[in-house]
């Protein structure tokens, strides 16, 4: 027995306690196992170190080329706890040649990831509750309690409560602490009787994370007047606040396109100013366009115009052989206006009273 006492002690090894938060990602470092416990990697790599645990989901993985804890599976401390703190979790590091146990403890740190929840008054869809307040009421009086709690532990999970908005804040307040909603003066027969209050439920995490509770309730002496009162109150606010989401959205619209069509307008006015400079200060030379019958009206008498003609004319021999003159732009004729008879032929190289075999007929 004594030697089994012994042989159980040599098996027990350190012990390593690691303080964590919650919803750290996976593959995130927890600490380093081989220095934290005076292990070589060596050691690790030949002892084939690994965790032993007896729980399903194995949150955490040893890296045994580094020495380091890391984890493996997210942790969500109200999921593996719930209520009970502190939240942890051990295994055992284990071994071999010669067998080693080393036990590591996980505490888990709480994280305000959760916001309140609120139990009362319910909030429903369709109906609507409503809390009624007498019209005799005094200063003072207790009107109804919101109950709130929030499944996060510690500071995170205190919860403070705050009047937001309400239809006379006059009349109504909060505690901070309890949650109570009272009067803060008397009730008069001036004052509506739909009242809604908005109360929000804020924690006490960093960030806080908050809820929000409507609360209705009704200053009548009777029941049948609530009734009548708040039948359609609901779907009224309802309709007002998205005829107000609406009615902005459609001026941001319509401005929006405003503004986009006076971009496009200046736009095109600026291209075509551009446009139009552009043509003014070109330095291409101007070839004029004269349309076919173009007429000079410079010219008098009966024939106003220059004509070009293709001259031909026959040999001596008085055959049917025609010889072809030069080009019409060397061969002109011309019309003078003073004389309406007289028709005159300019040759360019020479006259044509040069050639002895072409007399000039003149009628």
């Amino acid at each position: 027995m004594l030697i089994f006492l012994l042989q159980v002690v040599n098996l027990v090894g350190g012990q390593i306690r690691y303080s964590i938060p919650e919803e750290m990602k996976k593959g995130s470092v927890i600490g380093n196992v081989a220095q934290d416990l005076g292990l070589d990697l060596k050691r690790l790599r030949s002892g084939r170190a690994r965790i032993v645990s007896g729980e399903s989901i194995q949150y955490t993985e040893l890296k045994t080329d580094k020495g380091t804890l890391v984890v493996n599976e997210r942790i969500d401390r109200e999921q593996l706890c719930g209520d009970v703190t502190p939240c942890s979790f051990s295994f055992e590091v284990i071994l071999e040649n010669p067998i080693e146990l080393h036990r590591i403890t996980i505490v888990i740190q709480d994280q305000n990831d959760n916001p309140p929840q609120v139990l009362y008054p319910v909030q429903t869809g369709g109906s609507v509750v409503a809390e009624m307040v007498p019209r005799a009421a005094d200063v003072g009086y207790l009107v109804t309690k919101v109950v709130a709690v929030d499944v996060d532990s510690g500071q995170n999970a205190w919860l403070s409560y705050k009047l937001q908005k309400a239809t006379d804040r006059a009349l109504f307040e909060v505690g901070l602490q309890n949650g109570e909603i009272r009067t803060i003066r008397q009730v008069t027969d001036k004052d509506a009787v739909k009242q809604r209050l908005t109360v929000i439920v804020e924690d006490n995490g960093q960030p806080s994370r908050s809820a929000t509770v409507i609360v209705n309730v009704a200053v009548a002496d009777s029941f049948p007047e609530v009734l009548s009162e708040f039948t359609d109150f609901t779907h009224d606010k309802e309709y007002n606040d998205n005829l107000t989401f609406f009615l902005v959205l459609a001026l941001a619209v319509v401005s929006f396109l405003f503004i986009m069509c006076l971009v496009v307008i200046i736009s095109v006015k600026i291209y075509r100013w551009r446009q139009s400079r552009v043509l003014y200060h070109s330095s291409l030379p101007v070839i004029p366009y004269y349309p076919p019958r173009y007429s000079d009206t410079l010219g008098t008498g009966t024939l106003q115009h220059v004509y070009n003609y293709e001259v031909c004319r026959t040999t001596d021999s008085r055959k049917s052989d025609c010889k072809f003159g030069r080009a019409g732009s060397q061969n002109v004729l011309i019309m003078d206006p003073s004389s309406t008879g007289t028709m005159q032929r300019i040759q360019s190289e020479q006259s044509i009273l040069d050639e002895p075999d072409s007399p000039l007929e003149v009628s």
